[in-house]
């Protein structure tokens, strides 16, 4: 098996961006919605996609769309199971939700100022600024004390589930980037595969180290 395997959980009709990407930086993948075969895997990748169905974190549907339960649940699952393992996962976007809402946290179901995020034509772009409480984390490491990214979501983390620590946020505080306080675990609620030479591929090429470099 090469040093990393990148299991890219989503459907196939979705996920050409991700694994485009990930063949720039020569790092093999495969797509799967079958949580034991992503478990040959080294590292999950959790893509962006709808809205996570509001019940898994206690809600009724305020303005969630595009949902997709069946898919939701098995992303659950396959992350419950690498997290178990302790092997490296990544979130974009609604990878990210995915991750807040697995430990226990919440989502704002629509922003106040989603035309700042949301799609629209493409994708928006706007800075984000490191938030942590010092310069260990990986935002830090890979960008410094800001960013220029894009974004294409309307929905964002209300609440941070348990060990989730915030690395980074808009201007107008949406969180836009977390970490696991042990885990090799991060996720962005932006878009890296899109933006490959403007930094995208840092954050890629740094999540597909050899888990033994995390």
């Amino acid at each position: 098996m090469p040093s990393s395997l990148v299991a890219v959980f989503g459907r196939p009709r979705d996920t050409r961006g991700y694994e485009n990407a990930l063949r720039t930086l020569g790092v093999p993948c495969l797509v799967t919605l079958d949580p034991q075969e992503a478990g040959r895997a080294t590292h999950l990748l959790l893509p962006g996609g709808g809205d996570i169905a509001p019940i898994f974190f206690g809600q009724t549907n305020r303005g969630s769309r595009n949902i997709d339960t069946e898919l939701d649940i098995l992303q659950f699952q396959a992350l419950s199971l690498f997290m178990a393992q302790k092997k490296p996962v990544l979130g974009i976007c609604k990878g990210l939700q995915l991750i807040n809402v697995h430990l226990g946290g919440t989502l704002r179901q629509h922003i106040g100022t989603a035309a700042i995020h949301a799609w629209q034509d493409g994708d928006k772009r706007h800075r984000v600024y490191h938030c942590g409480l010092n310069r260990n984390d990986f935002f830090y490491q890979l960008y410094g004390a800001s960013a220029f990214v894009n974004s294409a979501h309307h929905q964002a983390v209300e609440r941070p589930g348990e060990d989730l620590i915030p690395v980074c946020r808009a201007a107008d505080s949406v969180i836009e980037g977390v970490m696991h306080r042990t885990l090799p675990v991060i996720a962005v609620q932006w878009h890296p595969e899109r933006i490959m030479d403007e930094g995208g591929s840092l954050l890629l090429h740094y999540f597909t180290r050899p888990a033994s470099a995390w």
